[in-house]
């Protein structure tokens, strides 16, 4: 079985560090996380995990975290968030993300996240906070003031980050704008604290962002509380039909992409497109003579045959929890290899030690 790797000094480290003189040389090093709310949605798979799985090979120090104590700002029953977390799990697993390739934790395993949050807060004004998109919609939906929690969680994302100084973070459109404060929060302490984190850079998903089947104008969501508009990965054959069969189009019968005119069939052909891995261009020429209504089970398929063996590897991996915790459990003791040393350093030099 192929191991973890550990991080690798670039070439020109090694020859600095055997020189006696200063490293510096920026490891690359990739961070991101998924709240843990269950099985993941197509939106989820294609926008995050898929290039996931990409990026677990082609960087030495890669770090994914199943964030649940981001997930506790809408909190949920404990039974019901351990099962989300298990569930989460099996699903990213069963997408193919290799623990021996990349490390996979629990977030709140590694308490220095909590801890760094603490500090970047108090370096961070409550104004920008309250300017963040996240927090006015989030706090609409919530039907109250917001707490304090959804507030500061942005903070909390940052230091997710910069504890392991990771340098790029896969992120979906929603939040460039929280990792333009991280990347804020980082300058703001080197200017305070002397050069400490890099500035984490965004990789952004290539994939247009999945809409709901059953309102095009807004972006599929498990918190949906129409049934029909989201797909999930663990979905059955007969689900996913009877879903694409119900997504909203239009009274215009041919298959074509445009976003702007035409968003419900648009979405269809991007679907189709992420699930294949063909170009719009090419999708469209596969559908040339096809009705809407036809072209819909068109797509059904393609999700269908991509799912099914995650579907069934999902299902496997549900039967041995032991199994699922022993690998967060494992990711997180080595998440703690990598942050304890970074973490006392920021310690002294705040003052702390």
């Amino acid at each position: 079985m192929r191991r973890w790797r550990r991080p690798r000094m670039g070439r020109a480290a090694e020859r600095s560090r055997s020189k006696g003189t200063p490293q510096t040389v920026v490891m690359d090093r990739i961070f991101s996380g998924i709240q843990p709310t269950g099985t993941p949605h197509l939106g989820n798979y294609l926008g995050a995990i898929q290039n996931w799985v990409n990026l677990q090979e082609e960087c030495s120090s890669v770090l994914y975290s199943i964030m649940d104590m981001h997930s506790f700002t809408m909190p949920k029953e404990p039974a019901v968030l351990r099962q989300n977390i298990l569930d989460t799990t099996a699903a990213i697993l069963a997408c193919g993300i290799d623990p021996n390739k990349c490390l996979l934790f629990r977030q709140s395993l590694v308490p220095e996240h909590a801890e760094l949050a603490w500090i970047l807060g108090c370096l961070t004004n409550v104004p920008r906070l309250l300017r963040l998109p996240q927090w006015k919609m989030k706090r609409a939906s919530q039907n109250s003031e917001g707490t304090v929690g959804l507030l500061t969680y942005p903070v909390l994302q940052a230091a997710d980050i910069l504890l392991y100084k990771s340098t790029r973070v896969p992120v979906g459109e929603d939040q460039v704008l929280h990792l333009e404060l991280a990347q804020d929060i980082a300058q703001h302490f080197n200017k305070k604290y002397g050069e400490f984190f890099p500035v984490p850079k965004a990789i952004l998903s290539t994939t247009k962002r999945i809409k709901s089947l059953r309102d095009p104008s807004a972006k599929m969501s498990k918190s949906d509380p129409q049934k029909l508009a989201t797909v999930t990965i663990a979905d059955s054959p007969d689900e996913i039909v009877l879903k694409f069969r119900k997504a909203v189009t239009d009274f215009t019968s041919e298959v074509t992409y445009e976003p702007a005119a035409r968003p419900g069939v648009s979405n269809l052909v991007s679907i189709h497109a992420a699930v294949t891995g063909l170009s719009i261009k090419d999708v469209l020429h596969q559908a040339t003579g096809l009705d809407t209504a036809h072209y819909k089970m068109v797509v059904a398929e393609a999700v269908i045959q991509k799912f099914a063996p995650i579907r069934n590897e999902i299902k496997k991996l549900q039967e041995d929890k032991s199994h699922l915790i022993k690998v967060l459990e494992d990711g997180a003791e080595k998440a703690k290899e990598l942050a304890a040393p970074i973490y006392q350093e920021i310690r002294r030099l705040v003052g702390f030690q």
